[in-house]
């Protein structure tokens, strides 16, 4: 029998220290160290010697190689984001913010399958069995033969699965709450999750089965558990959103067989989660046309080109530090634009607030969205409304120059097709555009041509107040303007 040793693991990134400490050396984190036993699962050392390792097969880099077989789960969306369907023995996380509706999506992924005429089976060792087929009537999935139960002992789950015949889909809601015998640990604790983890994905290659881990983020977003459960699984997934928007976002953050960063766009309903096809004409549904500081970014998510508007709001400042507050965006990446807008261009913002939001609840992760946020910014300073049928996309360089971005010719398409007749693009991209987009190229060699086209047409706050006491040009340019650019 293996030799009892106790160590204490930090239930935030898994490292294993002798005496327990109020501090993480690994991670940084304060009071996440926990006693458990982590002998038990080592093998004895006269066992361990006498073991001999079995002789396998090797292969030539000359063979054929097929495509890994795909099975589709009946959603569009949630099919775009695993890279076109479930890998037969492929084991995916799922993570999100509790109530986001990772339960709900993961119930009409299975429902759908099995009215497919595949075996599908749906373990909860959250809920009860009542409680998951209360969740199907309300999203009137009731009567699809989904298999359910309310198990977390992982040893049962395997042998349940195990007889008749292989499920094609298991989702197991959620891998915090399982349990195995091998290792003498809480549920929910990092030895737990790990070793239950390797158990469930052990039988998914060896039965060809296809399992979807749903897995708890901490406050931080990240999901809860060791890291090296990413590291075991096929593809990592995320489901995003905001409780007062009804839009979500599945985010793929790791892919074997598919593209990263590809996102599934799907609104919550009362029936459930609804598919979109179209998600930049959801975004810009209810844009406010004709409004100062508001831009539309043509972007890319993973293969997806999606139009999204961005709103600013520049505002003069009482504190002595001005508020920078963004939502959807990286805060450092505003302000890097902030500080190329004052050195370059003349723009003096540290009297003023500055809010940056993406409309929709969609988060931004490429940095073609400066010169839109840019655009934005000084549009809502100088009180001057863009152009509402023009798209903004480029990437911004310390310097001011206004670098070119990837995949031109499919964000002008989708720009095209949304019915918009203007893209304000980089100079050197312009070659990449193509003539089949139909919209008309203005490009952009530096931000400081940006901004004083922008400035010419509106009025500054400090000339509106000043217009109290007289009359001011209504398109005057701003002097400091005047001044960069001659």
């Amino acid at each position: 029998m293996a030799k009892s040793t106790l160590s204490f693991v930090c239930q935030n990134c898994g490292a294993a220290f002798n005496r327990w400490q109020g501090k993480c050396e690994s991670c940084g984190e304060w009071n996440t160290l926990a006693e458990e036993d982590t002998g038990a699962t080592s093998m004895p050392a006269s066992i361990r010697s006498k073991r001999r390792g079995r002789t396998f097969a090797l292969e030539s880099l000359t063979g054929k190689s097929q495509d890994a077989p795909r099975l589709s789960s009946g959603m569009v969306e949630l099919d775009r984001v695993t890279g076109g369907g479930f890998v037969r023995g492929s084991v995916l996380l799922v993570g999100g913010d509790p109530g986001i509706g990772k339960s709900t999506l993961l119930t009409q992924a299975t429902s759908m399958m099995a009215r497919a005429g595949h075996r599908a089976v749906y373990i909860s060792g959250e809920e009860a069995v009542a409680q998951v087929r209360l969740r199907a009537e309300r999203l009137g999935l009731a009567d699809a033969p989904v298999q359910l139960a309310a198990e977390t002992s992982v040893e049962d789950i395997v042998s349940t699965l195990s007889e008749g015949a292989v499920p094609r889909l298991i989702v197991i809601d959620s891998i915090q709450t399982m349990w195995t015998d091998t290792v003498e640990s809480a549920p929910g604790t990092v030895t737990q999750v790990r070793a239950s983890a390797q158990a469930l994905i052990r039988f998914a290659k060896k039965s060809g089965a296809t399992i979807i881990l749903v897995g708890h983020v901490t406050k931080d977003g990240q999901i809860a558990g060791p890291r090296v459960v990413e590291h075991m699984v096929d593809a990592v997934l995320s489901f995003e959103g905001e409780g007062s928007q009804q839009f979500r976002i599945l985010r793929a953050a790791k892919n074997r067989f598919g593209p990263t960063d590809e996102i599934g766009v799907f609104e919550m309903t009362g029936l459930g989660l609804r598919e979109v096809s179209n998600p930049s004409e959801l975004f810009l549904s209810e844009r406010d046309l004709g409004s100062p500081g508001t831009a539309v970014f043509a972007g890319i998510e993973g293969t997806r080109p999606v139009l999204v508007e961005l709103q600013a709001l520049v505002a003069p400042t009482t504190l002595g530090t001005p508020r920078r507050a963004v939502v959807g965006w990286d805060p450092s990446r505003l302000s890097m634009v902030l500080a190329v807008l004052e050195a370059h261009c003349g723009v003096k913002l540290s009297g003023y607030d500055v809010y940056l939001n993406v409309a929709g609840g969609l988060r931004i992760q490429e940095p073609a969205a400066d010169m839109a946020a840019a655009a934005a910014l000084v549009s809502s300073l100088v009180n001057a409304p863009l152009p509402t049928d023009a798209v903004y996309f480029g990437e911004i360089s310390l310097s001011g120059a206004v670098r070119p971005v990837a995949q031109t010719s499919a964000r002008l398409k989708e720009a095209a097709k949304l019915g918009f007749g203007r893209a304000i693009l980089p100079e050197s991209a312009r070659g990449e555009a193509g003539g089949d987009a139909g919209l008309v190229l203005n490009s952009v060699g530096g931000l400081t041509s940006l901004v004083a086209e922008i400035a010419a047409r509106g009025t500054p706050r400090a000339n509106r107040e000043a217009s109290r006491d007289g009359p001011a040009e209504k398109n005057a340019t701003p002097p400091r303007f005047r001044r960069e650019n001659g």
